[in-house]
């Protein structure tokens, strides 16, 4: 009863709101992990959207918990951290129940975080494993075209960027960007003093993410 209270009020929303009107949030999780890294960079991606793809979405971003009933509010969760991940029992079937009811998540590693995220998404989804997403898929090929897929915002231990998803009746839930830094690429020009370019082909990849989102 609880999990189909959640899905007719995903349902409902997503009937009912327009897609400028969407919103989007930042997932707080437990473990001692920074669910709270690169503040700057959900605002910017925000603002880059908001000029460049024709969404209308509020200028800061929510924070919701895993465990919340809030969650079933933002059709777009984003998460991202350095380190731990920990999902209780009631976390994990509450953000399960989230993603295939409609939802969609963007985990981005902000380097350090994979071992410990990947064990956290065994309890979501005991009988699903990620998947690595193909240069053609959809995600790549939004507004912007990424022929070669994930771009490579910061380097760390030369190893390539990939886009791993989880996958339901064909339709990806989930999004784990990993040997990239997207968020990295999205935050303040001064916090990392990366390039034009490379800040820029950040932001065109985290529009796709979030138009591919909203229109799956």
């Amino acid at each position: 009863m609880k999990r189909l209270t959640h899905y007719l009020a995903f349902l409902t929303l997503l009937t009912t709101v327009s897609l400028p009107a969407q919103e989007i949030a930042i997932l707080k999780y437990k473990g001692g992990g920074d669910w709270y890294a690169n503040p700057t960079a959900l605002p910017n991606l925000i603002v880059f959207c908001n000029e460049n793809i024709g969404t209308a979405l509020p200028p800061k971003p929510e924070t919701v918990e895993v465990g919340s009933s809030t969650i079933f509010q933002y059709p777009f969760i984003h998460m991202t951290g350095h380190g731990n991940v920990v999902f209780s029992d009631e976390e994990a079937e509450n953000l399960r129940t989230y993603l295939l009811s409609g939802g969609f998540l963007h985990i981005d590693d902000n380097y350090g975080m994979a071992p410990y995220l990947k064990k956290a998404l065994e309890k979501v989804f005991p009988n699903k494993t990620l998947e690595e997403l193909p240069s053609d898929h959809p995600i790549f090929k939004q507004v912007y075209s990424f022929p070669d897929g994930l771009p490579k915002i910061h380097e760390h231990d030369g190893k390539r960027p990939q886009a791993l998803g989880i996958f339901d009746e064909n339709r990806l839930i989930l999004l784990f960007t990993i040997e990239s830094d997207l968020g990295d690429g999205w935050e303040d020009p001064s916090v990392h003093n990366d390039p034009d370019e490379i800040r820029t082909k950040a932001l065109q990849m985290g529009a796709n993410i979030i138009q591919y989102a909203f229109t799956k």
